[in-house]
């Protein structure tokens, strides 16, 4: 193959940024002869300097530049049909590790319609590619724990229910029964909590699912005759991060045990319907009840343990808390109206 005498032909001036420049470049003529090559170019793929001029990109190094689909897109680039932007090749060499490269290929216009020439730049982003992979591993592998963790949390939290229910059966005092019995309903709602979160994908949480759940926990925890008494949700197809889910499903649990423990005294039949409706950024969160309504002056319960939770996690998430008559019964209104989405993140008040 014969070679046009390139160092006599082209500006000296061209050639001698390409071969300067920190970025590894090539300049080709049509044919996709090497014009000139820079220096960063022969380091980076090991390859001397001066066999680059003239050789056909095909022929440099040991040949593994011989690509059908580049000097495809090289040809096309030529005529003006098409340009390489951002495209990614493996370049495989004999006895050296594959390179991950990305190219970029325009051509140059001097004037001279029958002389074109190509200007290809090449980044090596092999271990760009090694990083990326390897975090993607570890995200996983620590979403695999995280699963893990979370469903032995949920499986010790159900055995811990578990020897509190047998101590309450154990124990004397009514008293001390009812703190036992008010422990495991707990426990047992932060084991469903746990449960829900282990089972849902990049944490985000169904609402409408997770407090069915929830629900159904609870009602199977605290409700002996299921004719009489009653748990139903109605949510829409919301979803929250964990960290919302898990403040919401305490308030819930906690509104609820206190609804089957004051509002169907004298084993009153009764339902207890939890509601949860998003409209963008904002939400309400509700548990209504069909029993006796709220008591008043010396009958009124005092605020305990479970009233502070509620009033905590509610300030928390930056909403509401209000409480108002059902006729019959009493309805407690979580409510969030502002700016944060807690649909896509929100952080805990430190």
């Amino acid at each position: 193959m014969s070679r046009t005498p390139f160092d006599r032909r082209e500006a000296a001036s061209t050639i001698a940024v390409v071969v300067s420049s920190n970025e590894p470049l090539l300049f080709l003529s049509a044919q996709h002869e090497v014009i000139a090559a820079s220096g960063s170019f022969c380091r980076a793929f090991e390859i001397d300097p001066a066999t680059m001029p003239g050789r056909h990109l095909s022929e440099v190094g040991h040949g593994e530049w011989a690509m059908p689909r580049l000097a495809s897109l090289l040809k096309a680039t030529a005529t003006g049909s098409a340009q390489i932007e951002a495209y990614e090749i493996d370049l495989e060499r004999p006895n050296r590790k594959t390179r991950n490269l990305v190219l970029n290929a325009c051509k140059l216009d001097d004037g001279d319609e029958y002389r074109v020439r190509l200007l290809l730049s090449v980044s090596d982003v092999t271990d760009v590619r090694a990083d990326a992979r390897l975090k993607d591993e570890l995200v996983r592998e620590k979403a695999v724990l995280l699963q893990e963790v979370q469903h032995r949390v949920a499986n010790s939290l159900q055995i811990i229910a578990s020897v509190l229910m047998q101590s309450a059966r154990k124990v004397q005092s009514e008293e001390v029964r009812g703190h036992l019995h008010n422990a495991h309903h707990r426990v047992m709602s932060i084991a469903a909590v746990q449960k829900q979160l282990s089972t849902s994908p990049g944490g985000k949480v169904g609402i409408s699912r997770y407090l069915t759940n929830l629900c159904d926990s609870l009602a199977a925890s605290m409700i002996a005759d299921p004719e009489r008494l009653s748990i139903s949700v109605m949510a829409d197809d919301s979803s929250v991060t964990a960290d919302v889910s898990v403040s919401l499903g305490l308030i819930v649990t906690e509104l609820v045990i206190n609804a089957l423990k004051h509002a169907f005294p004298d084993q009153a039949a009764g339902k207890i319907e939890v509601g949860y409706h998003a409209t963008g950024n904002d939400w309400t969160l509700s548990v209504k009840d069909d029993g006796i309504g709220m008591p008043t002056g010396d009958s009124a319960p005092k605020a305990g343990l479970g009233t502070g939770i509620v009033e905590a996690l509610t300030k928390n998430l930056g909403s509401d808390l209000q409480l108002s008559e059902a006729n019959p019964g009493t309805c407690v209104t979580v409510s969030y109206l502002g700016n944060v989405d807690h649909h896509e993140d929100i952080r805990p008040a430190a």
